[in-house]
């Protein structure tokens, strides 16, 4: 029986294949205030400007391709039971040809009823318009977790992170709660890696640093695996 590998992975594995994140100098915060493209009060009050801007990140998305830290994870398959919780609302994931990923915070790629949030829809190609709507008339959204949402896959990333037989996180500050409190479910003796070229300090035995970008860092990993 193959060993559970869990990888929780953040906006610094994107990053190296051209995806903005979104706390990095020259970030997308930068150039957008928070509260109004990403919130449930936004939509509320200007639903046109949320959707520019998802239409504008899922355009830049459709021009990216997975950099070698997504393909090297999706390799680690022919080893291990690989599980990839990721923070990110990216398919790169996908693309590299992982095939169980779960998406904390939703996917850029789908949308979903305002009226039904069990019913999401592909996107077809970048373009998500007001007027867009489900079969009963309802508009739809972004298939995105907001700021002040909940996080409807939480604790079933907390069941995949305590089967982990090895837990390795990538591209993360760990400052994302509550994405960041999925090491505390680590079993006690279970071995992490923590791949970021600014790590946060991890109190917890067992832990290896690898300060590096996530592709200098996933070929490490990959050496010792």
């Amino acid at each position: 029986m193959k060993q559970k590998l869990v990888f929780l992975t953040g906006s610094g594995i994107s990053a190296e294949s051209g995806l903005l994140t979104f706390r990095d100098m020259g970030g997308i915060w930068q150039k957008y205030n928070v509260y109004e493209v990403a919130t449930p009060e936004a939509w509320e009050t200007n639903p046109q400007l949320v959707l520019d801007f998802y239409n504008w990140r899922r355009k830049q998305l459709l021009e990216v391709e997975p950099n070698e830290a997504h393909k090297i994870i999706a390799r680690m398959e022919d080893k291990y039971d690989v599980t990839v919780i990721t923070q990110n609302v990216d398919d790169l994931h996908e693309r590299a040809e992982s095939t169980d990923v779960l998406h904390l915070h939703g996917e850029l790629r789908k949308a979903r009823s305002t009226c039904d949030e069990s019913k999401i829809y592909d996107i077809k190609g970048w373009e998500l318009k007001l007027g867009d709507t489900d079969e009963k008339g309802c508009q739809l959204r972004p298939h995105v977790v907001w700021f002040g949402e909940p996080v409807p896959t939480l604790q079933k990333a907390v069941g995949i992170v305590k089967q982990a037989d090895i837990f390795v996180i990538v591209g993360t500050s760990l400052k994302v709660y509550p994405a960041a409190s999925l090491i505390d479910y680590a079993g006690y003796n279970v071995p992490v890696y923590y791949i970021d070229p600014n790590p946060a300090k991890v109190y917890r035995k067992n832990t290896e640093v690898i300060s590096e970008k996530a592709t200098k860092g996933m070929k490490v990993l990959e050496e010792k695996f």
